[in-house]
């Protein structure tokens, strides 16, 4: 029974810092930033995106990582702050579409 309270209090200890970890966790919105960021170097890559375009969405990319950062600096990401990461990102991922499937390509350098 001398172990049974030191025993408690870390696991509680844990529990709280597990807790609080996960008030700051945003792991869909890390996996749809991931995703996005490959979509956009895909585009990149079969020259579906221009430079400017290319650009443009990164600059997106890095608005919602800023934002994202903003939300978790108090320490809780609130349902509110999850939300507009998502709406952020839906904007983001209709860019990455529209400029994907657009007229506009890159031209192949010659070589």
């Amino acid at each position: 029974m001398r172990f049974a309270r030191p025993l408690t209090i870390a696991l509680f200890s844990l529990a709280g810092i597990t807790a609080a970890q996960a008030a700051t966790d945003t792991p869909r919105v890390d996996a749809r930033q991931a995703r996005q960021e490959a979509r956009i170097a895909h585009g990149v890559a079969d020259g579906s995106l221009t430079k400017a375009e290319t650009r443009h969405l990164r600059h997106q990319q890095r608005h919602v990582r800023q934002a994202e950062r903003h939300a978790k600096a108090d320490g809780t990401v609130t349902a509110q702050e999850r939300h507009r990461l998502h709406r952020l990102q839906d904007h983001a991922s209709r860019s990455i579409h529209r400029q994907k499937h657009d007229a506009q390509v890159r031209p192949q350098s010659a070589g």
